[in-house]
């Protein structure tokens, strides 16, 4: 270990090395928004604008009284763009807030995604789909005499893992929601 590194060393278990400035790190942004025609438009917008890449964006009203939605963005960039990106939405007039749930000490992340895979009846395919669903606890929502349809639910890295599983017994469709997130405990 380098006199450096021993100056770095962590303090607690929970330790996590802070990122490099050029390093490209994947963030979910959670933005509170006025729930109102063209904010979505505005917000994405501002992405399209600055060459700026969104790899998962859902959106759902979480407020009525308060008229309010949360739109979770999954993007990349160095740490400076994310800085920036997070700071171009809190100027947004109709933004409320905006938090980093990657980063924040309590997020948690989920999706969900519809898998369809052929599996023919009696085939070593089938039994093979319905032994890897139980292993990723994946619900059967269909079953016909050709084909399966799995709701699974987790981190985007499970599911990709499902997916990946599934390729040669069969995969014929996927749909996926999107990363949805939340902070653990009461707000500050």
């Amino acid at each position: 270990m380098t006199a450096d590194q021993d100056k770095r060393a962590p303090q607690s278990a929970y330790f996590i090395d802070n990122d490099e400035p050029d390093q490209i790190v994947r963030r979910t942004l959670a933005a509170i928004v006025d729930n109102e025609p063209g904010v979505l438009a505005r917000v994405v917008g501002l992405f399209s604008a600055r060459g700026y890449n969104i790899e998962s964006l859902t959106v759902a009203e979480v407020d009525r009284k308060a008229h309010q939605s949360r739109i979770t963005i999954v993007t990349s960039g160095t740490v400076d763009i994310i800085a920036q990106i997070k700071a171009q939405l809190e100027r947004l007039v109709p933004v409320a807030r905006v938090v980093d749930i990657t980063t924040a000490p309590a997020g948690l992340e989920r999706e969900l995604a519809l898998i369809k895979v052929k599996a023919e009846t009696g085939s070593d395919e089938r039994v093979e789909a319905m032994r890897l669903s139980d292993i990723f606890r994946a619900r059967v929502l269909d079953v016909t005499l050709e084909s399966f349809i799995f709701e699974i639910t987790g981190g985007s890295s499970k599911i990709d893992q499902f997916i990946e599983l599934m390729e040669p017994l069969g995969l014929v469709q996927v749909s996926r929601t999107g990363v949805l997130s939340i902070q653990r405990g009461l707000p500050d």
